[in-house]
């Protein structure tokens, strides 16, 4: 029985036991003038049920869009179990290793967070008993954190969550599977401070390289980023930059390190001109997330977004769930 990060959902099922549903894409974002995150995700199918990236609050100020293994199904259970439902911050106890921060690293915030996600896990991935095709370093979930750090301004995080396995039987096929501590990497700001290139940042999953099971992925993430095909002259990309003076501005501080000086405005309409023309035919949604505002719609995905029961949340905070059509 084989698995990675490109395997199918069907590679995760014996019979009797956990099947995991994997969500494939992009995520691309960028942090515009007055620090306005504008962001997208875009469906990059696993397999043909695939479950699409999913958006979900995870407090006031950061929301989350989730890749790999979302959703499970418990075969004795008549619903799945999706990460982005009933999510709840874990609050952080001195007197417990796990919730315990890695020193210099990330902030308390994105550790609490972190941690919510790994204990939600825990208990799927252990039901996993058989030998899964994964290396070292391939993510089975990955969470992309985007949002505002308290007196840390605007920061995009991918943190992805590892296996690691133990053969427990001196005969037959039995593994003891057991999900790592997340790692966190830091995509905005970029590192060498303001004086580094301000650009656009993306995550993917599968990555680029998804190793010997690649001919299983319906939608191969081997595209180009959207800064790649922009310096790189892409024809219908061109076509944007010459057809609207907005978009040649946008794009030119993107290709330049100066995305921060770009208008919200302007790079939420080229994003929402772009997207079509790099997603391949698959669904996208994009939105943008502002400090004192939260978080606003410009495509919605197709089904609502489940809202977190972080009790954090001040009251009449924006909500994430899908704006009725006028």
């Amino acid at each position: 029985m084989l698995l990675s990060p490109v395997a199918a959902a069907q590679s995760l099922q014996r019979e009797d036991e956990i099947v995991a549903s994997l969500a494939g894409g992009r995520v691309i974002a960028q942090v515009a003038k007055d620090n306005v995150i504008v962001f997208a995700a875009i469906n990059q199918p696993v397999e043909q049920n695939s479950v699409p990236p999913r958006l979900l609050q995870l407090d006031a100020t950061h929301v989350g869009v989730l890749l790999g293994a979302s959703e499970w199904q418990i075969p004795s259970a008549p619903d799945s179990v999706r990460l982005d439902r009933n999510y709840q911050s874990i609050p952080q106890s001195p007197n417990n290793q796990h919730y315990s921060p890695y020193p210099g690293q990330e902030a308390p915030d994105l550790e609490t967070i972190g941690i919510a996600f790994l204990e939600k896990l825990r208990p799927l991935v252990a039901q996993l008993h058989h030998k899964l095709d994964f290396r070292p370093d391939d993510a089975l979930f990955e969470l992309v954190i985007i949002g505002f750090g308290p007196d840390y301004g605007p920061e995009v995080w991918q943190v992805e969550y590892r296996i690691e396995q133990q053969q427990v039987a001196a005969r037959g096929e039995y593994w003891q599977t057991r999900i790592l501590r997340p790692r966190f990497t830091q995509l905005y700001p970029p590192e060498g401070g303001k004086k580094a290139p301000h650009t656009l940042v993306e995550a993917r999953y599968p990555p680029e390289d998804p190793g010997v099971l690649a001919s299983r992925v319906v939608t191969q993430n081997t595209e180009p980023p959207l800064i790649a095909l922009i310096q790189a002259g892409d024809p219908a990309l061109t076509r944007l930059r010459s057809g609207d003076p907005k978009f040649a501005k946008v794009m030119d501080a993107i290709d330049h390190g100066q995305a921060q000086k770009a208008s919200a405005t302007d790079s939420a309409d080229f994003l929402r001109a772009a997207l079509p023309l790099i997603a391949g035919g698959n669904k996208f949604f994009l939105g943008t997330m502002e400090e004192q505002h939260g978080f606003d719609w410009i495509v919605p995905p197709d089904e609502p977004v489940e809202k977190t029961d972080d009790k954090s949340r001040p009251p009449g905070a924006p909500s994430l769930r899908k704006k009725p059509t006028p």
